[in-house]
């Protein structure tokens, strides 16, 4: 199984006593890709934060094929055993957080595939950004992503995370070492995907 729970806090619960998901999604598939350690990082830090259920998954792992299903998402008529797969676990999330690398100004297509094999289960949910590159950050790609996202009727939180020149944040294992204003803007981000959860559940319930 591709996405696995990083666990919960025990702090925020939804009306009916369950604790909202959040879905991480790891953008980008190359071989050595950033993506590992800054989703790490911050799938750690909003498991610590305990507004939410975290749930992490790697589109590497995940392993999606290029959109093979015959009829329009919208219609949610699903036939093959990976795209309803895909679909309950981002029905199954309350919020979403996207990870990506940006490439030649632009985000990895593996993540637009994700996104495009889908349409009911992303809409009413609110949508963080974790980007990571050099001077611009992947804010190029977070533009580009903005766009695609508001079609699919996802609602952006005004915080977002970017991590300039990513390659220097590296520890001798791999890891990445955070500064202090990548852990605000995450926590600010949390606490916005909190409280536009709670504005967009019942949106969600009618849709």
């Amino acid at each position: 199984m591709a996405a696995s729970p990083c666990g919960d806090g025990g702090r925020t619960l939804d009306p009916g006593g369950v604790m909202p998901k959040l879905l991480i999604i790891i953008g980008s598939t190359r071989p050595g890709r950033i993506g590992l350690p800054v989703a790490g990082w911050f799938s750690k830090l909003a498991v610590a934060d305990g507004r939410f259920d975290v749930q992490l998954v790697d589109l590497a792992e995940l392993a999606l094929p290029f959109l093979d299903e015959p009829d329009h998402p919208a219609l949610r008529n699903y036939t093959t055993p990976h795209a309803l797969e895909w679909s309950a676990i981002v029905d199954s999330a309350d919020a979403i957080v996207l990870v990506t690398a940006e490439y030649n100004f632009g985000y990895p297509a593996p993540l637009k595939n994700a996104l495009d094999y889908l349409y009911h289960e992303w809409r009413n949910k609110p949508l963080g950004f974790v980007s990571y590159g050099g001077v611009a950050a992947g804010t190029r790609s977070v533009q580009q992503l903005q766009q695609v996202t508001s079609a699919l009727q996802m609602v952006t939180v005004r915080t977002s995370v970017h991590i300039p020149f990513v390659f220097d944040m590296l520890d001798a294992n791999g890891e990445l070492v955070p500064n202090a204003q990548m852990h605000a803007a995450a926590t600010s981000m949390f606490a916005e995907l909190e409280a536009l959860n709670v504005t967009l559940a019942s949106a969600r319930a009618v849709s």
